[in-house]
């Protein structure tokens, strides 16, 4: 057998151990956590479109 496709196969049994472990605790966060209001959701559409365009200007940048 290839040494790499039992890394892989390890490698995907940690992954899905850890979705097992983190499931509870995600579930938890969405149940209970904060909840955002309108200005909150705002703030990060801007800071999202924000570093969009900073991305797109460093690429213009590069391709020039």
């Amino acid at each position: 057998m290839d040494g790499n496709l039992i890394w892989q196969i390890l490698l995907i049994g940690v992954f899905i151990m850890v979705l097992v472990r983190m499931y509870p605790t995600a579930k938890h966060w969405l149940e209970n956590g904060p909840k955002g209001s309108a200005s909150d959701w705002i703030s990060a559409a801007i800071a999202i479109i924000a570093v969009i365009v900073f991305i797109l200007v460093l690429m213009s940048s590069v391709r020039s």
